[in-house]
């Protein structure tokens, strides 16, 4: 049994007649025929009384009838959903963001994909890269921003910025008056970083061990606008992003860190050889044009 013998058989009830059904149909009457008998027999019933001068429905066929209209009307449905996935009229598509991300731009493009494609909604989801590659693998997000390097056996990436970290410091700090600082002159210093969710929590802790310390971490934070406030308050200093340290208070200065200098490359990551519905992949499609088109005109 196929949907088009259900579909026969709705339209030869409709006509009480093989024929009538067959020219709505544009077949011959002994193709729609045949398609009965073949249903007749796969159910081990007759759906037709044909002793009398029209068709008549036996009580198997009043109750095939009641359940083929609903499969024929699910089917429809069926056809109608996914030509609005394949046309991008709906879809739903799960993003990562790390905090520690200025997202204007980020945001500003996925303003511009929605007003093409306003039937698709978004869950914008915000942790550490570490918890994004995470839950891209466990298929609970579709797509994430990440610090470079990712696990490129596991996701595919698309890197779209790199800066530098610079060094937060409270603007009364003996240091805040330099132009730059090398890196191993802050190994007595008490940092404040993000928790260990994050990835640039390891690329802080490996580039002052290449400069010849440990960093003595006093706190740690998810936010780097709760960071702000505990350089402000002389707990510590930090390392934030550039994009970042241009939104701060004027509690606190930035200052660039040399000798390394340490900078961070942020990437679109999704899962390899792995399926991604038509919005996640529009998406990819829009943004990747997007910031390749910002890019030239920089």
């Amino acid at each position: 049994m196929d949907i088009k013998h259900l579909q026969y058989f709705i339209e030869v009830s409709k006509f009480n007649s093989f024929s009538k059904a067959a020219d709505h149909l544009f077949i011959t009457q002994p193709t729609i025929s045949k398609m009965i008998k073949n249903l007749e027999a796969e159910l081990g019933v007759e759906l037709f009384d044909r002793s009398k001068k029209k068709l008549v429905l036996t009580d198997a066929g009043r109750i095939l009838l009641e359940q083929a209209k609903l499969v024929d009307k699910s089917f429809h449905n069926l056809e109608t959903e996914l030509d609005n996935l394949l046309e991008l009229k709906t879809g739903h598509i799960r993003i990562g963001l790390p905090p520690i991300f200025d997202a204007h731009f980020f945001l500003k493009v996925t303003g511009m994909f929605h007003e093409q494609y306003p039937g698709i909604t978004f869950q914008l989801k915000e942790e550490g890269s570490k918890s994004i590659e995470e839950a891209i693998e466990q298929n609970e997000l579709d797509v994430g921003v990440v610090v470079l390097p990712t696990q490129h056996d596991l996701f595919d990436h698309f890197a779209f910025m790199e800066e530098d970290l610079m060094l937060v410091l409270p603007v009364s700090h003996p240091l805040a008056k330099q132009p730059e600082i090398d890196l191993a002159s802050l190994s007595s210093e008490s940092f404040i970083l993000f928790n260990k969710d994050f990835a640039l929590n390891d690329q802080i802790a490996s580039s002052c061990h290449d400069a010849g310390f440990h960093p003595r971490v006093i706190s740690e934070s998810s936010q780097w606008s709760f960071i702000e406030e505990m350089v402000a308050s002389k707990l510590g200093i930090s390392l934030l992003p550039e994009s970042i340290c241009r939104h701060l208070s004027k509690n606190v200065c930035a200052v660039k860190v040399v000798n390394p200098s340490i900078s961070w490359n942020l990437a679109i990551i999704w899962r390899k050889n792995h399926y991604l519905s038509y919005a996640a992949k529009e998406w990819l499609h829009f943004t990747k044009n997007q910031f390749v088109k910002t890019a030239s005109i920089n």
